[in-house]
């Protein structure tokens, strides 16, 4: 099965804690389930927030991958 593309796209770049995570809750509450959401971040905190926050939240972290600007891109599935 492959996994849809984004259905938003967070640019969460310079942010610090909690602010990454708090717009990636926004998007997936507006999202349907199943849903794809895509989160950019530079924040260090963002490698155990994000994870932990999907598995508090009942969604599924489908992949953290780093970027060439020294960012961090999450795809999360709304659970």
């Amino acid at each position: 099965m492959t996994t849809p593309g984004p259905v938003a796209e967070i640019d969460a770049r310079h942010l610090l804690c909690p602010l990454p995570v708090l717009r990636l809750r926004r998007a997936l509450q507006s999202a349907a389930p199943g849903a794809v959401v895509a989160l950019e971040a530079t924040d260090p905190a963002a490698v155990l927030d994000v994870p932990h926050f999907c598995a508090e939240a009942g969604h599924e972290l489908l992949s953290s991958a780093p970027l060439p600007d020294g960012a961090r891109r999450y795809l999360v599935r709304r659970g």
